[in-house]
């Protein structure tokens, strides 16, 4: 019993010599296990008989994966560990979870580098081309959209499962490409065939998945996107802090109460985030209301971030509504803040391209 003790306690204290900082065992602790237990548990339960097993399950699954990908960010940022390649192996393992594994963790990371970097939001693929020139598509991802299903998301995570295939730049990534096309591609035809049913919900847990994430995502910045991840001017606004939380906005789910944020690991308290990004997100409501008061105002409320999803859910793929008369920087927050804007789509951090 007493060399249990010991090893248990090498264990982890080792353990919590790897770690950023000494909290992370509870905070990051609680977070990824849940991630892990809720999507093991949540696949398991789509198997079951009874429907309302399979409602709970499907949930627990999406939110799970949801928990998998904001994971994934904080590995990004160095959040989770000490040393980066221990972020890194947890990252990679994470994207697998969230359904992201087709190009690689150093993808994801260094794209999203370039976002916090450059002040932009800086992509390989032109989506608003393909709507213009492919007008078919275009109407039909807008039907689809309007029926609150994220096709915009899906185009986007399409091409990603095709990343080494599309972009010249990851052509040696095509046996890491393969490999996870063939092994989810397999697991995924297997289920159709056997389990048509699990297949669909599982179909129903990722765009569940999909859907938070471009919800919160979609207000976080007023940025446009630049064609400019392997090469082109830099953005005019690269390290400018002050531009940077201008067009920076916090759209998140609770002001009164902290523990609603955790729903997507605070990842609304997206000034603090970018004033001090390796802040890890058990962190960002006190850092929040360090920087910038403890006033409602400097945030967007639940309630217009929810209008504005359901009111422009067709307009903000290509922002038909406001056009060049959208806000821009602090008329943007107040125009947000009474719904008055269209947020935005396809951003999402997981996507890296």
């Amino acid at each position: 019993m007493a060399g249990t003790n010991v090893i248990q306690n090498v264990v982890m204290s080792t353990l919590i010599s790897r770690l950023k900082e000494p909290a992370g065992l509870l905070y990051h602790g609680l977070a990824l296990s849940y991630a892990v237990i809720g999507y093991v548990a949540g696949f398991a339960g789509l198997f079951a008989d009874s429907w309302v097993v399979n409602l709970f399950s499907t949930l627990l699954l999406g939110h799970s994966m949801t928990i998998a990908a904001y994971l994934v960010h904080e590995c990004g940022h160095n959040t989770v560990f000490r040393k980066k390649v221990d972020n890194a192996r947890l990252g990679a393992f994470l994207l697998w979870l969230c359904g992201a594994s087709y190009g690689t963790y150093e993808d994801v990371r260094y794209k999203h580098f370039r976002h916090h970097v450059d002040n932009d939001d800086v992509v390989w693929f032109d989506y608003e081309k393909l709507f213009v020139d492919y007008p078919v598509v275009y109407k039909i991802t807008c039907a689809l959209e309007w029926c609150y299903i994220p096709a915009h998301e899906f185009i986007m995570h399409g091409m990603m499962a095709f990343t080494s295939f599309l972009i010249p730049a990851r052509r040696d990534q095509r046996r890491h490409n393969l490999i996870s096309l063939i092994l989810r591609g397999g697991i995924f035809a297997f289920l159709v065939w056997f389990f048509p049913k699990v297949a669909i919900l599982y179909v129903v847990a990722y765009i569940l998945m999909m859907t938070i994430l471009r919800f919160v995502d979609g207000l976080e910045h007023d940025y446009g996107y630049h064609t400019n991840l392997f090469e082109g001017p830099v953005s005019e606004h690269k390290g400018d802090l002050e531009w940077e939380q201008e067009h920076t906005f916090s759209p998140i789910i609770s002001w009164k109460y902290d523990w609603p944020n955790w729903i997507i690991l605070n990842f609304g308290y997206h000034n603090a985030h970018h004033a001090r990004p390796t802040t890890p997100w058990y962190k960002l409501p006190k850092l929040h209301r360090e920087l910038f008061g403890d006033n409602p105002a400097t945030v967007i409320p639940l309630w217009p971030q929810l209008v504005m999803f359901h009111r422009c859910r067709v307009s903000r793929i290509l922002h038909t509504d406001l056009g060049e008369d959208a806000p821009f920087g602090r008329p943007y927050l107040l125009a947000a803040q009474r719904a008055e804007v269209d947020g935005g789509n396809a951003a999402s951090f997981l996507t890296s391209f």
